[in-house]
């Protein structure tokens, strides 16, 4: 019986949404190509994520950076010397794998943190064997996961692939800063690849070496953010938050932002929080029980956060919930770390004193969330196999079809197609049956289908048909547009149409 991940998986691949690259030559471990229909969700997410992140703040803006870094700034930000996971390696079958996972696989609770030492004796404990051939597996060992690169005719020059986005902000903040006319808080955006050499990829498109990420950072004076945000607004809201002690033994509970605040969790950080929980619950229909935080601390938290909370989905291909995305408190540790390296000032004027700004990462896998979506979205019933995607975020927004391929129907579809394909991710199919038709479009996550009959040709009503309840309705060819836009914005349900919907 295949699982849910190969069930999602296949999918993906049947359909084109996402598979393994270079599968010509056998797979390249821990990267994956998009197709053409997973190209556009991920285009969708990335445009969504954006025009929501930056519409939180009138100084935010999105730039785009190399993707190559110099050692020593990354030196400077701590990645050559601390970016590191614990590689353990077989003694017999030489396969590499990362340590905590080793551990993970067995007690089913998080290992990230433990030192080389602890999880030499948790290996021992627990009586861990390779998993590849049951040998005897190697002391733990720090790994660093950057890439190097020699740069120039001779590589003399040495370098990184960027292990995150978020440095090229940090290397461009003073510039950013005169250009955008001295004014803090100032948010720097940033949607691209970053790479880290994975010990041992798993899990498909979770644990990638090259991937994308959607960040946001938030440069801010720490003495007067937290005045400056409309925290009241928030402080009775409920947030899904599982505490660094309690993650293990539950899901999640309901606590307010308030409650979060007198708790020690800094203001500007809850405030941030909500926004975050709102984009997933709201923009992209994440049922509530499947999303939460879940706090990390200070073993398990990247070495340059002072607070640092996973945004989770649950996610049953993957066996639970899964990091997608995670708000971070970087003080002033990177700005502060590349001032020191380069002997540049990176204070900046803030009224009649001089700051070195605090920043708030808000960071997010594009590949993550793409799959998390589609594990949540897909439901096999039966014989029927659909993919329920968020509206906005569906790969095509309509399919235009002749119910026949003969007596004028073809020609009126098309026509109608080209009226929709300006202003929508239209698709025209006029192959196989009608069910068939309905179906193919209902696996890539088309949320409206539009059949062409004999009666439009006699009085121009068209039947739009809704994927999720495979309701059917007739309109008007002619306000065909205008109620299509409103139910893919959310102005419109599709049940408030009329009357007359059936069901397919």
């Amino acid at each position: 019986m295949a699982s849910r991940y190969d069930d999602v998986m296949s999918l993906s691949v049947r359909r084109g949404f996402l598979w393994p690259a270079v599968d010509l030559y056998g797979g390249f471990s821990g990267f994956y190509d998009y197709g053409h229909v997973g190209a556009r969700l991920k285009r969708k997410w990335e445009d969504l994520w954006t025009a929501y992140f930056l519409g939180l703040g009138d100084n935010y803006h999105l730039i785009d950076t190399t993707t190559i870094l110099p050692e020593a700034s990354l030196k400077a930000s701590g990645h050559v010397d601390h970016f590191t996971d614990i590689l353990v390696t077989c003694t017999k079958c030489k396969e590499s794998w990362r340590g905590d996972h080793l551990i993970e696989a067995v007690t089913h609770e998080e290992a990230e943190g433990l030192t080389p030492a602890e999880v030499d004796a948790r290996i021992r404990d627990l009586k861990i064997r390779c998993p590849n051939c049951k040998g005897e597996l190697g002391p733990a060992r720090p790994f660093n996961m950057m890439f190097p690169l020699g740069v120039g005719p001779v590589g003399l020059d040495r370098a990184y692939l960027r292990p995150e986005t978020a440095q090229g902000t940090y290397l461009n903040f003073k510039r950013e800063f005169e250009a955008l006319r001295r004014k803090l808080p100032m948010g720097l955006a940033i949607v691209g690849r970053a790479y880290r050499n994975e010990i041992s990829p798993r899990q498909g498109a979770y644990r990638l070496r090259e991937f994308l990420q959607a960040e946001l950072q938030i440069f801010f004076d720490p003495a007067t953010f937290g005045a400056l945000l409309p925290v009241d607004s928030v402080r009775d809201e409920p947030v899904r938050v599982a505490m660094a002690g309690e993650k293990h033994t539950s899901d999640a509970r309901d606590r307010t932002a308030a409650d979060l605040i007198k708790g020690g969790v800094p203001a500007f950080y809850v405030y941030h929080m909500v926004l975050v929980q709102r984009f997933y619950l709201d923009r992209l229909r994440i049922p509530r029980q499947r999303f939460r935080f879940a706090e990390l601390d200070e073993r398990e938290r990247a070495f340059y956060n002072k607070v640092h909370f996973d945004v989770q989905v649950s996610q049953d291909s993957l066996g639970g919930f899964k990091e997608v995305g995670g708000v971070h408190y970087r003080t002033d540790h990177d700005l502060g770390g590349h001032a020191r390296a380069s002997g540049k000032d990176l204070s900046v004027p803030v009224a009649d004193r001089k700051v070195l700004p605090h920043v708030l990462e808000l960071s997010f896998g594009v590949d993550r969330n793409v799959w998390a979506l589609m594990d949540l979205g897909y439901e096999l019933a039966g014989e029927r196999s659909v993919l329920h995607l968020p509206p906005a975020l569906a790969p095509v927004d309509v399919g235009v079809f002749p119910l026949l391929s003969k007596a004028g129907l073809p020609e009126r579809a098309e026509a109608l197609y080209r009226d929709l394909r300006p202003s929508f991710g239209a698709f025209y199919d006029e192959t196989g049956s009608i069910g068939k038709r309905y179906a193919r479009m209902d696996e890539i996550g088309t949320p409206f289908c539009v059949t062409v009959d004999h009666t439009t040709l006699e009085d121009g009503t068209v039947t739009l048909r809704e994927r999720d309840s495979t309701g059917q309705v007739r309109v008007p060819g002619t306000s065909l547009a205008s109620i299509l836009r409103d139910l893919l914005d959310g102005r419109r349900e599709f049940r408030t149409l009329g009357s007359a919907v059936t069901r397919a």
